[in-house]
Parts: C-alpha cells; structure tokens; sequence
C-alpha cells in the first residue's frame, strides 16, 4: 500500500489509475485482438 501512495505522490494520480487500467485490460485487449483476426478470417474464406 505504500508503494502506491509513494508512486502517487511522485507521478500523479492520473499516470497511476492510467498505468492500472493499462495492466487489467490487458488480457481482454488480447482476447478482442484475436477474435478480430479470426472474424477476419471467416470473412476471407466466405468471400473466396
């Protein structure tokens, strides 16, 4: 808990919640990257 009051006090409020969101997205942003590479697959094989 101190770490993260240290790391508010030295970079800011806004760069700390930015860094977290960053971090817990991160999984999901992977899961939405690869469902739209496979939505753009099945749309390939359906045009050909």
């Amino acid at each position: 808990m101190d770490e993260i009051i240290t790391a508010i006090a030295n970079v800011g409020f806004p760069t700390v919640v930015s860094i977290y969101l960053l971090v817990r997205f991160e999984s999901r942003i992977t899961d939405l990257t690869n469902s739209i590479n496979r939505l753009e697959q099945t749309i390939n094989n359906v045009i050909k």
